[in-house]
């Protein structure tokens, strides 16, 4: 029997609240796929297949980077490289959150099942891409870019162009606030030869990058928009969503990084639900509908 502590000691290893930031994406897509709110069917598996795939993605990320999470100081406390979680415990973990995910596919439109692993991949590679490439971001990126496309997919059993749109808009926003995370760890990260865009860069372009990154994701949420005839209520949410990330932005400067976890957690997890909401109100009281 597994205690309360324990489970307490996993959730925080995968740090099950950051959910906030990729699952009301998948929810996004889910809702403007067909215009209508899903089934409670299609919603419970959509929920599983996200919870079981980030699950699975973190433990795995966990495990690959153990190494790295001993010696850094920031991630030494983490319970992996304190001991609080044993290899094999993470391991098990890892794949009863794998079987959860590849449950709730094959439960989900045929398509899934042949697609599934071009979701699985990424998750493997991006823990090893700082190891060798400052793109590490942009993996970091797909891999949360998928949760809108997949949970399309999954309603409408069909790929377009709409969903990859809103995936590449996720993408961009999510290697944005990656590359704020990073800047904690830049002089680890220079010391081990780790590769992220603020140890190649430096902290000034990093900030122009994320600012690039987050305004051309803003841009690409209003072309899904038009692409799909959407109404007020989803306008209005990408214009409270640029101007979070205009205020986040904000926050971090080049010579004060103090407001960091403010600008990474509290204000990236509204803007994530925030969006979900606003569509949604287009989906139940909007004239969006696809074309």
């Amino acid at each position: 029997m597994i205690s309360f502590d324990k489970v307490k000691i996993y959730l925080e290893m995968i740090k099950f609240q950051h959910s906030v930031f990729a699952l009301p994406f998948a929810y996004l897509g889910a809702f403007l796929a067909e215009m209508k709110v899903p089934g409670l069917k299609t919603l419970f598996w959509i929920t599983l297949a996200m919870v079981g795939a980030r699950s699975f993605a973190m433990a795995a990320n966990r495990l690959i980077d153990l190494e790295i999470d001993r010696r850094n100081p920031r991630t030494a406390e983490r319970a992996l490289p304190k001991g609080l979680l044993s290899v094999s415990n993470v391991i098990i973990f890892s794949l009863v959150s794998l079987g959860g995910f590849l449950l709730a596919v094959y439960n989900l439109a045929p398509i899934c099942r042949f697609l599934w692993p071009f979701a699985v991949i990424p998750f493997i590679l991006y823990p090893y891409t700082k190891r060798f490439t400052w793109l590490s971001h942009f993996v970091l990126g797909i891999c949360l870019g998928l949760a809108p496309v997949g949970a399309w997919v999954a309603v409408t059993n069909t790929i377009s162009a709409e969903p990859l749109i809103i995936g590449a808009a996720v993408l961009l926003w999510v290697a944005g606030f990656d590359i704020f995370y990073a800047l904690q760890d830049m002089d680890f990260d220079l010391k081990e030869q780790l590769y992220s865009i603020p140890a190649r860069f430096g902290i000034h372009a990093s900030l122009l990058l994320t600012r690039l990154f987050h305004l051309t994701s803003i841009f690409l949420f209003l072309w899904a928009g038009v692409r799909l005839n959407l109404g007020f209520f989803y306008f209005a949410g990408v214009f409270i969503a640029g101007s979070l990330l205009a205020y986040e932005n904000s926050l971090i400067k080049a010579n004060d990084l103090s407001r960091l976890n403010m600008a990474f957690f509290t204000m990236n997890g509204i803007l994530s639900v925030l969006v979900f909401f606003f569509s949604a109100a287009e989906v139940l009281f909007g004239r969006g509908k696809v074309v």
